[in-house]
Formats: C-alpha cells, sequence, structure tokens
C-alpha cells in the first residue's frame, strides 16, 4: 500500500476535526466586531474559511475498508498540528504583514502553548490578534485532538490513537466520545473559574480572560511586551499560581469531580508530586533570592512561588528577569522546565509520569542485581504488581522516551550554535531556550527575538512541534514519509 492510500484511511478523519476548527475558530471574529477592528475581519476570517475549505476537501476522500494502524494515527496527530500552526499564522502574514516564517512561529507557539514570540510591539498589535494567540494556547492547551476526539467516530483505533499521542492515556471513561465531550465542559468549567478569580486582583476584563486562557492552558502570552511586571500587581501573581497549578493537574482529578465522585488530589501520585516539586522549587529559589542575590524576603518569597510554579507547570509566565539570576538558580529551573506537569494535562516537558516511571525503573532494575537471577522481583507500580515481560517494555519504552528528549536538547542545541555562528552568544542561554522550547515552557533569557537567524527560527519551531507530541508522533511521520507505513 503506498502513501497516499495510506493517508486516504485517516483523511476523512482529519477532514472531520477541521471543519469542527472551522466553528471554533470563527470566535475571536467576535473580538473584531466588539472593538471595531474591522481590517482585521479578512485576515482572522480566513482562519476559519481555510479549515472549512480542506476539511470538506479531506472529508470527501475516498475511504478504503481497512483499520488504520497505530502509525497513521500518529502521523495523523502529527499533520494536524503542524497543519493546524500553518493555517493559524495566516492572520499574522495578512493582518501585520509578519515575514513567513515569524508567523509561523508565532502560531506553533501558541498552539503548541510554549509561550515564546516574536512580536516586537504587542501593546500596538490588534486586539483581535492577540486574543488569536491566547485563544490558540487555550485550544493548545486541552490538545487539539482531545477536543475533537468525539467527531471522529468512525476509526476507533485513530480516536484512541489521537487521544494517547498526545500523552492522555488515562482512561477517564469506557467511552472515548464521552470523554471527549466531559472534557470539553470541565476545560470550559475551569477556565470561567480562573477569569472570576483572576478578575479579583483588580485587573480589566480584557486582561483578565486573556490572562486566564494562558494561564489555564500553560501558555504564557500576555497582552502586554512586559508580560506579568506590567501589572505590578502582587495579588495577581499570587492568583495566577493556582491557576497555572489547575493547567497541569491530570484532567483525569476533574472528571471525577465533574461526575460526583469522591476524589482527593493528595489520592494522585502525580498530582502530590507536582505540589512537591513546587514546593522544593519555592523553597529552594527564595533561598537563592536571599542568599545569592541578597533580595527581601518579602520579593524573594513572591518571586520564588511564582517562578517555581511557572516552571514546573511549563507556564511561560515570569515576575522577574532570568538575567540577574545566579547560573546555579537558573540551572535548576532548567530542570524544572524538562520535568514539566502531569500527563493528562494541559502541561508540556516530559511529565511528572515518566520521571516516576523511570525512577521506579531503575529501582526496581538495581533490587534485581543484589538478588539471586533465579529470584522473581515484583515491579509495583500505582499500588499494582505487574507482569515482568509488561513492566520491562514499559520501563524500555519509557527511557527511550527519557533519552530522546536529551538526544533531542542536545543536537537542537549544536544547530543553533552553528546557525548563530556569525553573532556572540551565550550557549547557557541557547541551551535555556531550546530546553524552554522543547518542553513547550516559554520563559526567555531574551535569546529567541526577531533578528535570529532563520535556520535558528525554524529549528524552534521544529522544537516546540516535536515537543508537544513527545516525539514519537513526529518520528513516524518523517519515517513514513521516507520508508512507507509498512
Amino acid at each position: 500500500m503506498d502513501r497516499l492510500e495510506y493517508f486516504s484511511i485517516i483523511a476523512p478523519d482529519i477532514g472531520q476535526i477541521f471543519r469542527f476548527m472551522a466553528v471554533v475558530t470563527s470566535l475571536p471574529l467576535a473580538v473584531t466586531v466588539i472593538y471595531g477592528e474591522w481590517e482585521m475581519f479578512v485576515p482572522m476570517a480566513l482562519v476559519p474559511l481555510i479549515f472549512l475549505l480542506v476539511g470538506s476537501l479531506l472529508v470527501r476522500v475516498p475511504h478504503p475498508a481497512r483499520e488504520a494502524r497505530l502509525s497513521i494515527a500518529l502521523t495523523a496527530v502529527a499533520l494536524i498540528w503542524f497543519s493546524s500552526a500553518l493555517i493559524g499564522s495566516v492572520p499574522f502574514i495578512v493582518g501585520l504583514q509578519m515575514p513567513v516564517t515569524d508567523a509561523i512561529f508565532e502560531a506553533m507557539s501558541g498552539w503548541t502553548d510554549t509561550g515564546l514570540t516574536l512580536l516586537t510591539d504587542v501593546e500596538h498589535t490588534p486586539k483581535t490578534l492577540l486574543f488569536w494567540r491566547s485563544f490558540m494556547q487555550w485550544l493548545g492547551g486541552i490538545g487539539i485532538v482531545a477536543f475533537t476526539v468525539a467527531l471522529a467516530s468512525r476509526s476507533g483505533l485513530i480516536q484512541r490513537g489521537l487521544y494517547r499521542s498526545e500523552g492522555r492515556s488515562e482512561a477517564f471513561m469506557p467511552s472515548v466520545v464521552g470523554t471527549g465531550m466531559a472534557m470539553w465542559r470541565i476545560y470550559i468549567i475551569i477556565t470561567l473559574a480562573s477569569i472570576g478569580l483572576v478578575l479579583l486582583s483588580g485587573v480589566p476584563l480584557w486582561d483578565a480572560v486573556n490572562l486566564a486562557l494562558t494561564a489555564i492552558a500553560t501558555g504564557g502570552f500576555s497582552v502586554h511586551s512586559a508580560g506579568i511586571p506590567y501589572y505590578q500587581n502582587h495579588l495577581l501573581e499570587l492568583l495566577l499560581v493556582p491557576v497555572m497549578l489547575a493547567g497541569a493537574m491530570p484532567f483525569k482529578l476533574y472528571y471525577l469531580m465533574y461526575s460526583h465522585r469522591k476524589v482527593s488530589f493528595f489520592g494522585d501520585r502525580q498530582a502530590v508530586a507536582l505540589l512537591a516539586f513546587t514546593l522544593i522549587g519555592f523553597l529552594v529559589l527564595t533561598a537563592d533570592f536571599v542568599f545569592l542575590m541578597g533580595r527581601d524576603l518579602f520579593t524573594a518569597l513572591r518571586e520564588g512561588i511564582f517562578m517555581a510554579t511557572a516552571g514546573i507547570t511549563s507556564t511561560g509566565f515570569q515576575n522577574t528577569s532570568l538575567h540577574v539570576w545566579p547560573a546555579v538558580t537558573t540551572l535548576f529551573l532548567v530542570m524544572f522546565m524538562f520535568i514539566g506537569g502531569s500527563s493528562g494535562s494541559t502541561a508540556g516537558g516530559l511529565k511528572i509520569s515518566k520521571v516516576i516511571l523511570g525512577l521506579e525503573g531503575l529501582a526496581w532494575w538495581f533490587r534485581r542485581i543484589f538478588v539471586s537471577g533465579k529470584a522473581i522481583v515484583p515491579f509495583r507500580h500505582e499500588g499494582r504488581t505487574v507482569q515482568k515481560n509488561i513492566a520491562e517494555i514499559e520501563v524500555s519504552k519509557n527511557m527511550l522516551v527519557i533519552i530522546l528528549y536529551f538526544v533531542s536538547v542536545f543536537f537542537c542545541t549544536i544547530a543553533i550554535l552553528h546557525f548563530e555562528a556569525q553573532t556572540t552568544v551565550d550557549s547557557s542561554k541557547v541551551i535555556f531556550e531550546v530546553v524552554s522550547a522543547f518542553c513547550n515552557n516559554g520563559i526567555s533569557t531574551g535569546f529567541v527575538n526577531p533578528d535570529m537567524s532563520f535556520g535558528s527560527k525554524w529549528a524552534f519551531i521544529f522544537l516546540m512541534w516535536f515537543g508537544r507530541l513527545e516525539i514519537v508522533p513526529v518520528l513516524v511521520l518523517f519515517m513514513g514519509l521516507i520508508k512507507g507505513f509498512d
């Protein structure tokens, strides 16, 4: 079976998702009307129009009577995300006359919840496009696929494959369709609650809506060039902390609460680990700010809790400049960004579940070294004993992904340093930005800017894409295009 025939298996499902996205992405047009930015109507309207046209074409592709393989489902994920970034860049190209590469960078940063930006003057950017940036992050936070999985009802494998590849392998309910609809409701409810919470800080409604959309999505875009420091509002910083944490929590907990079952956040290992990491980060950063930087205790506490939360939840908000940080403090934040939030959340990064499984795998390996070769050492995960053959496969796959993360960061750092060889760059800043982009965090040292080389910009675009999909779907796409999907 050739590549086109394989693509025809998933084309109608992708088409249904695109047609649904055409409806959803029409919402920013309301901002155009409210603020009278009529010059932005056509640029913004092109997004739902393109989604509709492409989706309508794809649903008409003849569908072979065969079941889609997992590789095809993963390929669909990669195509959907990259296509969405391309389509999402159109308003920036048409409305702002941004260079094509810069516009794709901005859209990819939005859809992948990264928060890095190439906009030079956020204040003078039309509100329609500012809301579009926030809205992309809000949609990307829960995942295009997780949002629309209920629509791809024809192929059960594609539904499961799309859902799993976005890092959301928890089975909330027996029905994937029901799960998708429940996630819609839960996400909207949490978002509305977040807007209400942010409003308590006294910021205007426009700012509150955009901040809540990007905070719950653990994205980090802001409607001001200065970001969070623009507001000089300590209460706002404090109120954003629980919103960021809410976005990084496993969404299965929200479903259990939504379905009126008794559930405790302290009964979930990822939730406990997320809170524990946040507390540890808060203590370490606060101590560094006081003893290494000489900050007063109040400032150290305020910046410590905010930056620790932004780091572990992969939210690109900052309330302090990293330029004045000691190297050891910056390196500590890199570790937090690398770990990221919970699986089944809006957060990026390696994910806490992989860290836990990796540590359990190492402990299991060491226990087996110190006993007789005939002895059976059980592998326990989440309170259950797992069969040896299954445990070895899952631990190996988990460690492979961890290794791929480190390898990707290494080679992309080398590539970007080569692209920027003609300029004076600090390699430590490049490493920080690469980790931030790959883990979809968005906290920046300032290295990412419109003056970067063409090659560096595309390297960051692919980094954000790779990181959001946890590498494998994009690798499957490339391998399939080169070698075929057989």
